[in-house]
């Protein structure tokens, strides 16, 4: 039975055309169908150009013929591009459209190129010459713009398109045909009727920070491919795909486990410990030492010999391992060995979907603990993504379902009674933790209670929360003898010395 399964894989496998695309064939759930016609539309600098060299590169990596004809850009203009990424182009035959205007006016060597004065026919009928003599099993025509000017007529254009998409066929050439998209539309109905299957590319100007660029594949004729927009970036060696993440993808059934945060009072506010596979928000106040929790518990994993992961948004890596040091914690000696990674984000630079795959990566690599720290952080990062609740909510979901620590961190406004969150992330988490200031005979101290927790009970007492220098993360006996803490100025109902007996038989 699983013999023939492997069959039926490997032949359809043998039908699909690699793109080159880092996190393109994923999309197209293996690659592009062979022998057919594509059409890549896309905002100008969105790197059609880019991505159609990767194709054809990827074609002479397998021994594959390519040829590309370049109606709209040079030779040197495809050879400074083919350099910043570092690649050759030697091997891959180009004709540009000097060559084409010398075709077919030898005697008249102009450097300019007039569409008008050429027939549509005359130009079609060379280049599919050109094609044939080379016999390319992949071929980029770039652009179809030129080619519509040189059209003049809608009827025209579009008979001449059914004429390549023919002649195409017949050569079992996979093609793609590059095309600017008019602005405020999905592109030109001729061709997208036409074409086995159209990749929308855009860049998009946020108000501050680098360009951000996304990808959709609006069809692809016989093929399940992921719908939505997907993240992409233009760096050196390419364009890099970072495909939407979907959880439902991913499933998985892991025993929810507690595991110990190494500190007894905490487990025993936590009911045990957190649980693998569940969320934890940890939300207060700045200054309420919600990083120091999250940490205790990457020590208490790291001690196990688990694998974790810290993304820091607000605070960078120096700062973070010189606070930890102080509270007792050496987080320096498993970033050494591998076990603990610490990525500062920037977050000018980053788009959702390359920080989903980050922690993708990261999780596939083995980690248990994730740590975003914090909300704030990503929630600024991206302000002009409208969606962002929904994609934290798939990471979060992808997390659980690989039985993986997951905790969020979310500073609220205010520092006292005032204290409000930016934004309500509290039905993301399977379990809440808050942690408030209080006041005490003129002594600030920080309160510690768990809100909620979905996977199990636990303690619904208020116990207080102490960093203290070379002793790290300690937590005190529950505050029975005080009334409002949570609302940040509480009222002592026992006796006197009792206040600050209980601070000192904490520590």
């Amino acid at each position: 039975m699983n013999v023939k399964k492997n069959k039926k894989v490997d032949a359809t496998a043998k039908t699909r055309c690699s793109s080159g695309v880092e996190g393109l064939d994923p999309i197209l759930s293996g690659g592009l169908p062979e022998k057919c016609f594509y059409l890549i539309q896309g905002d100008p600098g969105s790197g059609k150009t880019t991505l159609a060299l990767q194709f054809l590169l990827e074609g002479k990596r397998n021994g594959e013929s390519v040829f590309y004809i370049t109606l709209s850009e040079t030779r040197n203009e495809l050879l400074t591009v083919a350099e910043s990424h570092g690649w050759s182009l030697e091997g891959i035959p180009l004709m540009e459209m000097s060559s084409v205007e010398k075709l077919l006016r030898p005697e008249e060597q102009t450097s300019v190129f007039h569409s008008s004065e050429i027939e549509l026919n005359t130009v079609s009928q060379m280049l599919l010459d050109k094609i044939r003599e080379s016999k390319p099993t992949r071929l980029v025509f770039d652009s179809l713009s030129e080619f519509r000017l040189l059209a003049e007529t809608p009827l025209r254009y579009r008979r001449q398109l059914l004429a390549f998409k023919r002649a195409f066929a017949d050569l079992n050439c996979t093609v793609l045909l590059l095309d600017d998209r008019a602005s405020g539309t999905d592109g030109d109905p001729h061709i997208l009727s036409l074409s086995h299957g159209v990749v929308q590319m855009e860049q998009l100007s946020p108000d501050y920070g680098a360009s951000r660029r996304r990808l959709r594949v609006l069809k692809m004729r016989g093929v399940k491919f992921y719908e939505g927009y997907h993240d992409y970036i233009i760096a050196t060696g390419g364009v890099r795909i970072f495909p939407r993440l979907v959880a439902a993808q991913h499933r998985g059934d892991l025993p929810h486990k507690s595991v110990s945060s190494g500190i007894k009072e905490l487990d025993t506010l936590f009911g045990g410990g957190l649980d693998r596979g569940t969320t934890t928000l940890i939300l207060g106040p700045a200054g309420t030492g919600k990083s120091s929790l999250a940490l205790q518990n990457v020590e208490a994993a790291l001690k196990r010999g688990e694998r974790a992961m810290v993304y820091t948004f607000d605070e960078t890596l120096g700062i973070m391992l010189a606070r930890t040091k102080g509270l007792g914690m050496d987080l320096e000696k498993y970033i050494r060995s591998g076990l603990l990674t610490v990525q500062q984000i920037d977050p000018a630079e980053l788009s959702p979907g390359e920080f989903a795959v980050r922690v993708q990566r990261g999780v596939e690599a083995g980690a248990r603990v994730v740590v975003i720290d914090s909300l704030n952080g990503y929630l600024n990062a991206m302000p002009g993504e409208k969606y962002l609740n929904n994609q934290l909510h798939e990471l979060c979901s992808y997390l659980n379902q690989q039985g993986v620590v997951t905790i969020l961190v979310l500073a609220q406004y205010g520092l006292v009674s005032a204290a409000e969150s930016p934004v309500d992330l509290s039905y993301l988490a399977d379990t809440v933790a808050h942690l408030r200031f209080f006041e005490v005979e003129g002594h600030v101290r920080q309160a510690l209670a768990v809100i909620k927790k979905r996977s199990g009970p636990h303690e619904k007492t208020i116990r207080e929360f102490m960093l203290e220098r070379g002793k790290g993360v300690r937590v005190g006996p529950p505050l029975r003898e005080f009334a409002g803490v949570l609302g940040g100025v509480p009222q002592f109902q026992g006796a006197k010395n009792k206040i600050l007996r209980n601070r000192s038989d904490a520590a």
